[in-house]
C-alpha cells in the first residue's frame, strides 16, 4: 500500500527536484558589445555630419568640379609633383565651368578648389574605412548583438551607393554648358546623406537602452505622437531636398527680400522654361518659392505637433518635442537671414547645420514616442 503524501511535501522537502527556470528569448539572445558598437556609431554619426558640412562648403566655394575623374582607390593620393598638378589643371580647363566661368584662373587658384574637393572625397574614404574595419572586426569576434548584423551592414552599403551617386552628380557638370552639377542630382546626394544620418541616430538611440527596456517601453508608446513625429520627419526631409535644389542653382541669391520676392508674392514668370518640368529644378525664383512655402507649411505642422505633445503626461516626450519646435523657430530665422544677406557662406553653412540638428531632434522625439522613458508618478 502506498504511503500517504503531504500536499506541502514538495515545498517542505529540500530534496524535492525543481525544474530549472527557462530564460526568455531576450535573455538568451547574444547581447554583444552594445556599448562599443554604440560608440562606433557615434563616431560614424559625427563623421557624416562633418561630411555634410564639408560637402556644403565644397558647393559654396564652387569646388565640386575641380576633380574631373572618379578614381575610388588611386584618387586617394593628391598630385605630388608639378607635372601632376599641370595634368589635373589641364583636365579642369576642358570642362564648361572653366571655359565659361573661370577662364584665366591661375594654377594657385585652381589648387584651392582642388583641395576642397579632394578633402571631401578623402573624408568619404575615411568614413568607409572606419565602417568596414570596425564592422568586420565585430563580426569576426562575434560581438554583434542578435538581430543587428543586417542593420549595421545597411549604412556601409548605403555609403558605397553614396560614392557612386557623388560621381553621378559630378559627371553632370563636366559636359555641355553646365556651370554646376544638376540640382536634382545634388538633392539626391544630400538626401541619401540624411538617410544615413537618420539610420545612425536611430541605432544609437536603440543601443542606448537594453532590449528588455525597449520591449517594456513600447507597451506605453504614444501611437498618435509617433505617427505625427513620422510625418514631421518626412516633411523635414522634403524641405531638406528643396534646400538642396536651392543650393544647386544658387537660388538663395536671386530674391533677397522677405516675405515678398522681388516686391511680389510670386516670382515673375515662374514657368518660363520648356519643357515645363525644368522650372521646378532650374528656375531660381520658383525653386526658392517652393522652399519658402514648404518652410511655412512645415512650421505650421510643427506647431500642431508641439501643441499635441504638450498634452503628454510624459515629460521626456513633451520636452523632446519642445526642443524640436525651438530648433524649428531658430532654423526659420536662419533661413530668413540667409536670404536677406545674399546667402554668405557662413550663414548658408550654419543654416545647413541647423537642418542636421533639427532632423536629429525630430528622430529623437519620434523615438521617445515609440519607446517612452519611464517616470515616477511624482514626475
Amino acid at each position: 500500500m502506498s504511503q500517504k503524501r503531504s500536499i506541502f511535501e514538495e515545498v517542505d522537502s529540500p530534496d524535492a527536484a525543481r525544474p530549472a527556470p527557462t530564460a526568455g528569448v531576450i535573455d538568451t539572445a547574444r547581447r554583444g558589445a552594445r556599448g562599443a558598437i554604440r560608440g562606433w556609431l557615434m563616431l560614424l554619426f559625427a563623421l557624416v555630419v562633418c561630411m555634410i558640412a564639408v560637402g556644403g562648403l565644397t558647393r559654396l566655394t564652387d569646388s565640386g568640379l575641380s576633380i574631373t575623374e572618379w578614381r575610388p582607390v588611386t584618387g586617394a593620393l593628391p598630385p605630388l609633383s608639378a607635372e601632376d598638378w599641370a595634368s589635373e589643371f589641364e583636365k579642369y580647363r576642358q570642362i564648361p565651368e572653366y571655359q565659361l566661368q573661370n577662364k584665366g584662373m591661375s594654377l594657385e587658384e585652381f589648387k584651392v578648389i582642388y583641395w576642397w574637393e579632394w578633402g571631401h572625397r578623402q573624408l568619404g574614404r575615411v568614413i568607409g574605412l572606419v565602417w568596414a574595419v570596425v564592422f568586420f572586426g565585430f563580426l569576426l569576434a562575434r560581438q554583434i548583438p542578435t538581430g543587428w548584423t543586417v542593420r549595421l551592414l545597411i549604412p556601409g552599403v548605403l555609403g558605397g551607393v553614396q560614392g557612386a551617386i557623388g560621381w553621378w552628380m559630378v559627371s553632370s557638370g563636366l559636359t555641355g554648358t553646365m556651370l554646376d552639377v544638376a540640382s536634382y542630382r545634388l538633392a539626391t546626394h544630400l538626401g541619401l546623406a540624411f538617410v544615413i544620418l537618420g539610420l545612425l541616430a536611430w541605432y544609437i538611440l536603440k543601443l542606448g537602452r537594453s532590449e528588455a527596456d525597449l520591449l517594456q517601453a513600447r507597451r506605453n508608446r504614444d501611437a498618435k505622437l509617433f505617427s505625427m513625429g513620422t510625418g514631421l520627419m518626412h516633411f523635414a526631409f522634403l524641405q531638406i531636398l528643396l534646400g538642396a535644389l536651392v543650393a544647386g542653382i544658387d537660388a538663395g541669391r536671386s530674391y533677397n527680400d522677405w516675405p515678398l520676392m522681388g516686391g511680389e508674392w510670386l516670382p515673375p514668370e515662374p514657368l518660363s522654361l520648356t519643357p515645363i518640368w525644368r522650372n521646378f529644378f532650374e528656375d531660381a525664383g520658383l525653386v526658392q518659392f517652393m522652399h519658402r512655402v514648404a518652410g511655412y507649411l512645415l512650421f505650421i505642422f510643427g506647431i500642431v505637433v508641439w501643441l499635441r505633445a504638450r498634452r503628454s503626461a510624459n515629460t521626456w516626450l513633451s520636452t523632446a518635442f519642445t526642443m524640436v519646435f525651438a530648433m524649428m523657430v531658430l532654423q526659420m530665422l536662419l533661413g530668413i537671414a540667409t536670404v536677406l544677406y545674399l546667402a554668405p557662406w557662413h550663414l548658408a553653412i550654419l543654416h545647413q547645420f541647423g537642418a542636421v540638428v533639427l532632423f536629429t531632434l525630430i528622430i529623437r522625439a519620434r523615438f521617445l514616442a515609440q519607446y517612452p522613458r519611464a517616470q515616477s508618478v511624482r514626475d
